[in-house]
């Protein structure tokens, strides 16, 4: 089992796709990563020496920011906007999108799942 960046790899994949696993590195940073350590890209995680792994690892967590310092920027940078009442960071603390979109239709992800309500109906007064 490779354990990068503390995040455990899934074996059975090719290690290209498998770096992509780790918060941060897509899969055109992991053909980088692995043009740079000089990993075969098509050998599988559990085929990797220790030896790879060990490259990999150093080249990931020394060269890159990922995972949790990754996470934490992004928040840090988020709570910068909301601090100083930008209109990026109103939208983030009202949760709606931020870059513009239309929220008359569509923007479920950020809006959440809206119910229906329909016209209540009144009974019928008593006589």
């Amino acid at each position: 089992m490779a354990r990068i960046a503390s995040v455990d790899l899934p074996r059975d994949k090719r290690i290209e796709i498998g770096l992509t696993y780790i918060y941060g590195i897509g899969l055109s940073r992991s053909k980088e990563i692995l043009a740079k350590t000089g990993v075969n890209p098509d050998i599988r995680v559990k085929d990797l020496s220790d030896a790879d792994v060990a490259t990999l690892r150093s080249v990931v967590e020394g060269d890159y920011q990922v995972e949790g310092d990754l996470r934490r920027w992004e928040a840090m940078n988020i709570k910068r906007l909301v601090d100083i009442g930008t209109y990026r960071g109103r939208r983030h603390r009202q949760g709606l999108p931020v870059r513009g979109q239309r929220t008359r239709t569509n923007a479920r992800t950020r809006r959440g799942r809206r119910i229906a309500v329909a016209g209540k109906k009144k009974a019928p007064a008593k006589k």
